[in-house]
C-alpha cells in the first residue's frame, strides 16, 4: 500500500511526483496539475503532499500520510472555493501562510484545487509568494487545463499533466474503495466517463441515476420549438432541484452552527446590527456556492446529453468504441436512424456553445433555448 493507491491511470504523473519526492534536484516549489474533471486532480495533490511529508516519501501507513491525504496535517494546507471564484481576500491570506515555516513536518504544502478560479486580482496578489517562496514552501495548484490559469502563474509552476483513467481502473477503485458491486461499479464509470466522484454518486444514489436517465431521454424528444424551449426548462429544473436538495439541510446547519457561535437568540424577531453582518455575508456565501453548484450540475448535464449524441455519431460510423450510454442503446440507434452525422455534429457543437455561455455567465434558459432549438430532430 503506498500514498498513491487512489491515484489511478495516471502512470506518468505519478512517476513524476514521486522522483520529486526522492530526488531533491527534481523538486520545485510550485506545481502545477491539470487534468479533465474527474481524473484526480484534487487526489493527486493530497497524495503528493503526503509523501512530502511522510518519512519513508509516501508509504501510505504513516499518521503523516494519513492526515496530509484527509487534511488534518499541521502543515498542509487545502483551499477548494465552493464559489464562482477565489477573490482577492482569500489569496492574500494564502500569501500569509505560505510565509510561516513549517511546523511539524518537512514542508508546508499549500494546495489550491481551484486554480483556475483566482480572479486576475487574486493571482496579482499570489504572484510574489509563488515567485519568492519560503524555502520550505510547495504550491500545488490544480485546475482543468493550463490555459484556465493565469499566464503570470503558469508560467511559474512546472506542470504536470494527468489523463482521463480508463473506465475499468474507476470502476475496479469503486470495488475496492467503496465496497460496490462490479456490475454497478462498471455502469457508473461508463456512465461518468470515468468521472470519479461522479461516478460514485451514480453508483449509490438512485436519485442521481434518474436524473441522468432523464437527462439522456430529452435527445429524442425534441422534435419542435415547443419541445426545445421545454427541454431547455427541463434542464434548469433538475440543475436547480439537485442544487437545493444538496444545500438546503447544510444551510440550516451552517445558520444555526453561527448563531450558537455568536451567543444570539433564534428565537428573537430582530437581532443586534452584528449578528445581522455575519448573517448577512453567510447568506451571500451560501447563495454564491449554490450557483456555482447549480452551474456545475448543469454543465455536467449538458456533458451527459453531449454523450448521447457522440454514441449515436459512434453507431452512424461503425466504429468498434464503447458506448457511454450502452443502458439506453435503444434512444441511440433512434437518434442515428434520425439524424445525419452532420447533424449530429452540428448538435454536438451547440452543446459546446452552450457550455461556454453559461461559463461567461450568460443566463443559462436563454443560452440552453438556443441550443435546444439546434437540437431539433427531424420528424
Amino acid at each position: 500500500m503506498t500514498v498513491w493507491r487512489d491515484v489511478i491511470g495516471q502512470d506518468s504523473a505519478v512517476a513524476t511526483l514521486q522522483r520529486a519526492v526522492a530526488e531533491p534536484g527534481s523538486m520545485t516549489h510550485a506545481w502545477l496539475l491539470t487534468g479533465p474533471p474527474g481524473s484526480g486532480r484534487s487526489v493527486a495533490a493530497r497524495a503528493f503532499a503526503g509523501a512530502l511529508e511522510c518519512p519513508l516519501n509516501g508509504c501510505g501507513e504513516c499518521r503523516e500520510c494519513r492526515t496530509a491525504v484527509d487534511g488534518t496535517h499541521a502543515d498542509v494546507d487545502l483551499v477548494a472555493t465552493e464559489g464562482l471564484s477565489i477573490k482577492v481576500e482569500q489569496a492574500r491570506e494564502l500569501a500569509a501562510m505560505s510565509a510561516l515555516r513549517p511546523s511539524v513536518g518537512p514542508w508546508r504544502v499549500i494546495i489550491v484545487e481551484d486554480a483556475d478560479r483566482l480572479t486576475e486580482r487574486a493571482a496579482d496578489a499570489l504572484l510574489k509568494a509563488i515567485e519568492e517562496p519560503v524555502a520550505r514552501t510547495v504550491w500545488i495548484l490544480c485546475a482543468p487545463s493550463l490555459e484556465d490559469v493565469v499566464i503570470t502563474i503558469r508560467s511559474r509552476s512546472r506542470h504536470v499533466r494527468l489523463r482521463t483513467p480508463p473506465v475499468e481502473a474507476v470502476a475496479e477503485l469503486l470495488h475496492r474503495r467503496d465496497g460496490i458491486e462490479m456490475p454497478m461499479a462498471l455502469y457508473a464509470a461508463r456512465a461518468a466517463q470515468s468521472h470519479v466522484g461522479l461516478a460514485r454518486r451514480l453508483a449509490r444514489d438512485e436519485g442521481a441515476r434518474i436524473r441522468r436517465r432523464d437527462v439522456v431521454a430529452l435527445a429524442g424528444r425534441i422534435h419542435g420549438v415547443g419541445d426545445a424551449v421545454g427541454a431547455a426548462a427541463d434542464l434548469v429544473s433538475i440543475a436547480d432541484e439537485e442544487s437545493s436538495a444538496a444545500a438546503s439541510e447544510r444551510d440550516v446547519a451552517e445558520k444555526k452552527r453561527l448563531m450558537e457561535m455568536l451567543g444570539a437568540d433564534p428565537s428573537a424577531r430582530t437581532q443586534p446590527p452584528h449578528i445581522r453582518s455575519q448573517l448577512s455575508s453567510l447568506e451571500k456565501e451560501q447563495k454564491a456556492r449554490a450557483t456555482r453548484h447549480s452551474r456545475d450540475v448543469l454543465d455536467r448535464s449538458l456533458v451527459d446529453l453531449l454523450s448521447v449524441y457522440r454514441d449515436a455519431l459512434v453507431v452512424h460510423s461503425g466504429a468498434g468504441l464503447g458506448l457511454v450510454n450502452q443502458d439506453s442503446i435503444r434512444e441511440v440507434q433512434a437518434l442515428a436512424r434520425s439524424m445525419t452525422p452532420e447533424q449530429l455534429l452540428g448538435a454536438m457543437d451547440a452543446i459546446g456553445t452552450a457550455r461556454e455561455r453559461i461559463g461567461l455567465n450568460v443566463a443559462p434558459l436563454l443560452a440552453l433555448e438556443a441550443m435546444a432549438i439546434t437540437l431539433r430532430v427531424p420528424r
